[in-house]
C-alpha cells in the first residue's frame, strides 16, 4: 500500500510539473516576437517586420507570420482571425476530444460491442485478445468512415488551412457530413430522437437541420447500442443450439460432471470456421451502414 500511495504520488507531481512547464512554454510562444510579412495596403509594398503581440494590438496594418507549424494573424477589428492563445486551445480541446469523437460518433461502438458479443459466444475467453478485437474495429471504422472524413477534408479541413473560411464557419461544415452520416444510420430509429428532443423541451422539427447537434449525439449512440445487442442476440443463437444438444447429449450418457462447454466450445469453433464466420460476419456488419 505504501508503494502504491508513493507511485500515485509521484504521477500526480509529474503531471502537474509537466502542466506547469506546458502553460511556460505556451505563454513564451505567445508573447516571443515573430517575423512576419506585413504588407502596406496604400503603396502595395511589402516588407519584413518583427512583432510582438503586444505591439500589433496598436498597428492598424494587418500582419500575419509562421512559427513553427502555428500561423499567426493579427487583425485590428479582430474579425477573421483569433489570437495565438485561442488557436493553441483549440488545437487542445480537438486533440483531447478525438478520442472520444472516434468511438462514439463513427461506426466503431457498434462494431466493437459485435465482436465481444461474437467472442463470448464461442466461449473462447480472451481470443481474439482486446487489441486484436480493437485493432480491427479500429480499420473497420476507417474504412466505413473515409467517405465521410474525405467530405469533412474537402469542405472544412481544406479551406480553413487555406484561410477561406473562419473556424466557426469550419466547424459547422465539418460537422454537416458527420450529421449526415448519424442521421442515414438511424433510420427507423426516431423514437430516440423523440426522446431526446422531449428532454431538451424541443418541439417537432420539419427538417435535420432542426435538430441540435446535443440532441442528435446521445440518441445515435443509444441507436447504435440497440443495433449492436440486436446483431449479438442473432449471433448467439446458433452456438446456444450447439450447447444445448452437447449438454443434453452429456446428461443422457450419465457425464454429469463433466462441463459441456468443454466439449462444446470445439465443436463452436469447428461450425465458426466451416462457415467461414470472420468473412461472413464482418462483411454482413460493414453492410449494415450502406443499407
Amino acid at each position: 500500500m505504501k508503494v502504491s500511495f508513493a507511485n500515485r504520488k509521484f504521477l500526480k507531481t509529474t503531471l502537474f510539473g509537466f502542466l506547469v512547464s506546458l502553460m511556460c512554454v505556451l505563454t513564451f510562444i505567445c508573447h516571443a516576437p515573430v517575423q512576419v510579412g506585413a504588407t502596406d495596403t496604400n503603396t502595395g509594398d511589402s516588407s519584413s517586420i518583427t512583432r510582438s503581440n503586444e505591439d500589433s494590438d496598436s498597428d492598424p496594418a494587418y500582419l500575419e507570420g509562421d512559427l513553427g507549424g502555428l500561423t499567426f494573424r493579427f487583425s485590428p477589428d479582430g474579425e477573421n482571425s483569433l489570437t495565438a492563445t485561442l488557436q493553441i486551445l483549440l488545437i487542445l480541446t480537438v486533440i483531447s476530444l478525438a478520442p472520444s469523437i472516434l468511438i462514439m460518433l463513427t461506426s466503431f461502438t457498434r462494431i466493437i460491442i459485435v465482436m465481444h458479443f461474437l467472442r463470448t459466444a464461442l466461449g473462447t475467453q480472451t481470443t481474439p485478445p482486446n487489441q486484436v478485437l480493437i485493432g480491427l474495429s479500429l480499420f473497420l471504422t476507417f474504412f466505413i468512415m473515409a467517405p465521410v472524413f474525405n467530405e469533412v477534408n474537402t469542405v472544412a479541413v481544406q479551406p480553413l488551412s487555406n484561410g477561406e473560411i473562419t473556424y466557426e464557419e469550419a466547424l459547422d461544415k465539418g460537422m454537416a457530413p458527420i450529421r449526415e452520416f448519424m442521421f442515414d444510420q438511424m433510420s427507423g430509429s426516431e423514437k430516440d430522437l423523440r426522446l431526446f428532443l422531449d428532454i431538451a423541451g424541443i418541439g417537432d422539427v420539419e427538417t435535420r437541420d432542426e435538430v441540435p447537434t446535443r440532441v442528435l449525439i446521445p440518441a445515435f449512440i443509444i441507436s447504435e447500442l440497440r443495433i449492436a445487442f440486436i446483431i449479438g442476440f442473432l449471433l448467439y443463437i446458433p452456438f446456444l443450439i450447439i450447447d444445448m444438444v452437447v449438454s443434453s447429449t452429456l446428461m443422457s450418457m450419465g457425464m454429469m460432471m463433466l462441463p459441456p462447454t468443454t466439449i462444446s466450445m470445439p465443436f463452436k469453433i469447428l461450425l465458426f470456421i466451416l462457415a467461414d464466420g470472420w468473412d461472413l460476419i464482418i462483411g454482413q456488419l460493414v453492410r449494415t451502414f450502406y443499407n
